[in-house]
């Protein structure tokens, strides 16, 4: 498994996944889709624009990946997960093929996907790319639409160590004559991208070209609901239109302001192709992400007073955006629990962590995990300074031993990290009831880890 023991597990090929493709009758031909690339944000853009193609009255399937707590989050039709059954009976029928040509955990997981939302008969389904994009095993997928949110620093060793290399593979998901949407463009990136859409007659683009953010802001829902925290107001201008749109998000990291605007253009796209993804959809869809889809850990607030937010970032640019994010909230001190993975430069990450903040390093219970102690040596060279700890939940306990009400607690660095915090680890310092609803119950349907 990829998830667990990384590069090595990693199958650069389509082969495996179009031979099961075709022994399950070709599944990934019998509905549409969207497929979504990118270094950050592909997970959010998936979600939001899933959310809001529910909320136009489609049946909307969606695949993502890696999943928090359970494995069947990473297969959904209408927000709801693929069934246990399915996904036994599925793994039986497919024994023989399995046995016959070896493939990889993801290689099985795109095409139980596929297979699940054809045989739910989908009108759409949004498809995140797992790594990469040309050899990814998404990749068998004819869309309606790609959409590549960025490109920056991840998976250099399989990807390549240049800017360049990586958007090639990002790029890969364009296809012939397939309309491309990408988010956000770098001068490294944009001749990569407009040579290969060229080559594929795909018309490109921009979507910072086509609108931009004049004014945001965050508002305190009336209560508590799902969202856990500040909703995120944005107000929007198009590139030929005088007047202003403002969107209201359950989604609460200032970062969301840039996966909106990549969001916004592919419905513009999506409804140029006859899809009703119109500005009602829009806006509906928008104010109810995490509930109609079940999005979580992005800034997402467990407590308040202190604040307690876990975020799945876990590359350079996911962290700086994080940091952004720390900056614009009133806070007196900031404690900061760290888990990396150790096939990855962690000095990418941890140069752009704060010297200031009380750090408490740890790991994820995976063989990927770089040791609590190596990552507190590492960090040190950094000028970050905190103490090492088992596990996240000990770290998380320790840490509200130390924080004061006007205080920031944040979890980032691996999104195995947060997918392994405790109900019980808050709950018994907290309680309950001071925390947000939406996270608690996706734990207790799933049961304590702790």
């Amino acid at each position: 498994m990829f998830s667990r023991i990384g590069a090595s597990a990693y199958k650069k090929d389509l082969t495996n996944t179009l031979a099961l493709c075709e022994s399950l009758g070709n599944p990934h031909q019998q509905f549409k889709s969207v497929h979504i690339a990118g270094t950050n944000g592909k997970g959010s853009v998936s979600h939001m624009l899933a959310a809001i193609l529910q909320t136009a009255g489609y049946k909307t399937g969606l695949y993502t990946s890696p999943h928090l707590k359970d494995f069947r989050e990473r297969i959904k039709v209408n927000g709801e997960m693929i069934t246990e059954q399915f996904v036994i009976d599925f793994t039986e029928k497919i024994k023989p093929q399995i046995e016959e040509i070896e493939p990889s955990f993801f290689e099985i997981t795109v095409a139980m996907a596929l297979e699940y939302l054809a045989k739910q008969k989908v009108d759409i389904a949004v498809i995140e790319v797992g790594l990469g994009g040309r050899l990814d095993s998404t990749n068998v997928i004819t869309p309606e639409l790609s959409v590549i949110t960025n490109i920056g620093w991840d998976h250099m060793n399989m990807l390549g160590d240049s800017l360049e290399k990586i958007a090639f593979e990002k790029a890969g998901i364009i296809k012939q004559n397939i309309p491309v949407v990408i988010g956000e463009i770098l001068t490294e990136t944009l001749p990569v991208f407009e040579k290969i859409a060229k080559e594929k007659n795909s018309t490109i683009s921009i979507a910072s070209h086509k609108r931009h953010v004049t004014d945001w802001h965050w508002a305190k829902p009336a209560r508590l609901s799902h969202s856990g925290g500040h909703e995120l107001f944005v107000e929007v201008s198009e590139e030929h239109h005088t007047d202003h749109r403002t969107y209201q998000m359950d989604l609460s990291g200032i970062y969301q302001v840039k996966n909106l605007l990549t969001v916004l253009e592919a419905c513009s796209q999506l409804q140029m192709k006859g899809w009703k993804t119109e500005e009602e959809a829009i806006s509906k869809g928008l104010k109810q992400v995490k509930k109609l889809t079940g999005l979580h850990g992005r800034w997402e607030v467990l407590h308040h007073s202190p604040l307690v937010v876990v975020d799945v970032a876990h590359n350079a640019d996911g962290i700086k955006q994080v940091m952004q994010q720390v900056e614009l909230t009133e806070h007196k001190n900031l404690h900061i629990i760290l888990g990396l993975v150790k096939d990855k430069d962690p000095e990418w990450v941890l140069e752009c962590l704060p010297k200031y903040a009380l750090y408490y390093f740890t790991r994820a219970n995976i063989p990927r995990a770089m040791s609590q102690d190596e990552l507190l040596q590492k960090a040190s060279q950094y000028s970050l300074h905190g103490k090492a700890f088992s596990n996240v939940n000990i770290a998380l306990y320790s840490a509200s031993l130390n924080a004061k009400k006007e205080d920031i607690i944040l979890v980032c660095g691996s999104i195995f990290l947060v997918g392994e915090i405790s109900l019980n680890s808050v709950k018994t310092v907290w309680g309950k009831e001071e925390s947000s609803g939406g996270f608690w119950s996706v734990i207790e349907t799933i049961g304590s880890l702790g």
